[in-house]
């Protein structure tokens, strides 16, 4: 009987070892270096306008994610990372919603990348005094709405009904001015060319009598020149600052390393400010692990990096862009550069 009993037992073990729990592992991530290649094509490239000539590296850092709903996690899975200092066991609800899926964190992660770069170079060019164009943009096609399968996320909403969208509320209002189940007449810019895409309304689930074709828009910030991001496969914010810094290295003679190796994160707004970001202390260990000497972070996460920060690398606290900049170039000239409180 005690035999048995162990049995079950052994089973029980081996069927909780498999079974996929709740959590989320945070792990150090790839870095990118924003004024190098990937793949042979320039992470981020800059045609049409002068540019100059950069060296050492500028990466932005990544984590990495294991457990739903990206992949499972099983308990032995949670408790291996629960060991490591360099990875973090989170509960899933910290991060997604109980019915969010794979497919709607990764578009969701998708539209904050592409928000991060429009952002990226509109904090760039505000810094370097360069003009802005401002476009009204698709950011958001919700799954089974009037829109969905019409129109897509990251097009250029040109006109509806022939009338020229100058900002977001010309959307709203030329939806709302239209009785429910009016067909409006979009014309977007589609892979470079204009494209005419007709949207039948709906009644608004939650808002009765009330229009709506299921979209998100929002502004999509651009230069009077082409800058072109090559990465299409890493999903959030937090690289905002880095593409921002990696614009300026290239528009400017000045070489913002100086040939070291730097890395960073930290989300970027249109005035450049720099933002809270997530999993700072596994990207400081997978900026220190890819060679970076200097890591650039939000200051708002000094207290959750104290203790974290890996031999040989020297974390400098930055609010603005422009702070960043700063700190780089004190860097260069080897004066003393801003440090966290508890560091």
């Amino acid at each position: 009987m005690a035999s048995l009993a162990g049995l079950v037992l052994l089973a029980l073990i081996a069927l909780a070892a498999v079974l996929p729990v709740p959590f989320i592992v945070l792990s150090p991530g790839p870095t990118f270096n924003t004024i190098g290649d990937v793949d042979g094509v320039p992470l981020v490239e800059i045609t049409d306008t002068t540019t100059y000539p950069v060296s050492g590296a500028l990466d932005m850092t990544t984590i990495r994610e294991e457990g739903e709903p990206r992949s499972p996690l099983t308990v032995f899975g949670a408790l291996v990372a629960w060991v490591d200092p360099d990875r973090a066991v989170l509960p899933r609800e910290l991060l997604y919603g109980d019915d969010e899926t794979t497919e709607e964190v990764q578009q969701r992660n998708a539209v904050l990348f592409s928000t991060s770069q429009s952002s990226a170079i509109a904090a760039a060019m505000n810094t370097l005094g360069e003009p802005l164009i401002e476009d009204v943009v698709v950011t958001a096609v919700v799954e089974g709405t009037p829109a969905f399968g019409v129109l897509d996320a990251g097009e250029r909403i040109i006109a509806i009904d022939g009338e020229p969208v100058r900002a977001p509320e010309d959307v709203v209002e030329a939806v709302r001015a239209r009785p429910i189940g009016s067909t409006l007449a979009f014309t977007v810019e589609r892979d470079g060319e204009e494209v005419d895409a007709e949207v039948v309304s709906a009644q608004k689930p939650d808002e009765a009598g009330v229009p709506y074709i299921g979209i998100t828009v929002g502004i999509n910030y651009r230069a009077e020149f082409p800058i072109v991001f090559a990465l299409d496969d890493i999903g959030g914010p937090s690289a905002g600052m880095m593409f921002s810094l990696a614009i300026v290295d290239k528009l400017t003679p000045e070489d913002l390393t100086g040939g070291g190796h730097v890395a960073g994160t930290g989300t970027i707004d249109p005035a450049g400010a720099v933002g809270a970001i997530g999993g700072i202390r596994q990207k400081l260990a997978g900026a220190r692990g890819a060679g970076a000497t200097v890591f650039l972070m939000p200051e708002v996460h000094c207290d959750e990096a104290a203790g974290h920060v890996p031999e040989g690398l020297t974390v400098v606290p930055v609010t603005t862009l422009q702070g960043a900049l700063d700190a780089l170039a004190a860097w260069r000239a080897g004066d003393p550069l801003p440090t966290c409180p508890a560091m």
